[in-house]
């Protein structure tokens, strides 16, 4: 693996430790020397421009892709674990889930259910948990691809929830949810419940690492956030110190103004259109 190139990062940190991770795809570099520390507790939202490196980032912090630095989750280095060691640990939902075969809505999330000892109707249950949680209580006889692309988002949510139920496993150590653009195929009601239920998880002791594009969602529920441009960082740190109008006009090449909700006075990212 790439990442073995470089002297051992600190294996005392907690968390994820992110440390000087660079990307290549072919001769391409894609992300240069990021480095950052997530906790489990929080959630932690990745934002920037489109092409700036940060679905690129999570495929790295996943195992998905190489990677020079080092990537180290609770201590162990993510790029040295085998997928089953991987799936213990930490459960993932890219941007896209295509699935050929005619399953229904049931065997999709029964394929995040590592424990293939477990009674039939133990593993019932917690699919119709999954599905409760994600707002699709009663589907679980339905064919997957006569869903929305919606509703096809929760239902992997739901698989991946049922791989990592529990944010902190037996021996206290905390799983992690890696989510890229969770919400991008919801309304804005399933958007609230989805982040809720990352934020819950998070709560609970688990950690959250989410590719963000909604800057309001952003304010509402990330506890840090890591702001990237052109595969580099252009800031880390807790949400009020990061998500400034200043820095987010910069980072995304367009005018942009903090302001307050007028109903909830909660903050409010606009855009200055000048109409």
């Amino acid at each position: 693996m790439l990442h073995q190139k470089i002297e051992a990062a600190d294996r005392s940190v907690s968390g994820l430790l992110v440390d000087h991770v660079s990307v290549r795809i072919g001769a391409t570099p894609i992300v240069n020397d990021v480095s950052f520390h997530a906790k489990p507790g929080e959630v932690l939202a990745i934002i920037g421009p489109s092409g700036s490196g940060k679905t690129t980032l999570l495929r790295a912090m996943t195992g998905e892709l190489q990677y020079i630095g080092h990537v180290l989750l609770s201590g162990l280095e993510i790029g040295d674990l085998s997928p089953e060691a991987q799936a213990q640990i930490r459960g993932v939902l890219p941007q896209l889930s295509q699935i050929s075969f005619p399953l229904n809505v049931s065997e999709v999330i029964g394929l995040g259910l590592i424990d293939r000892q477990q009674a039939r109707r133990t593993r019932l249950v917690r699919i119709a948990e999954a599905l409760s949680k994600v707002g699709l209580a009663g589907f679980e006889g339905r064919n997957y691809q006569d869903l929305s692309g919606g509703e096809q988002q929760r239902v992997q949510l739901a698989r991946v929830l049922c791989q990592v139920w529990e944010p902190v496993s037996g021996d206290g150590t905390p799983r992690w949810l890696f989510l890229d653009e969770p919400v991008s195929s919801l309304d804005i009601k399933h958007q609230y419940q989805i982040m809720r239920l990352a934020a819950d998880f998070a709560a609970k002791g688990g950690g959250v690492v989410s590719v963000m594009h909604d800057l309001n969602l952003t304010l509402t529920f990330a506890d840090r956030v890591l702001v990237m441009r052109k595969g580099e960082t252009l800031a880390f740190g807790a949400r009020e110190k990061v998500m400034r109008t200043d820095l987010l006009s910069r980072a995304y090449d367009f005018p942009l103004t903090l302001t307050r909700c007028a109903v909830a006075g909660a903050p409010i990212v606009v855009p200055v259109t000048g109409r």
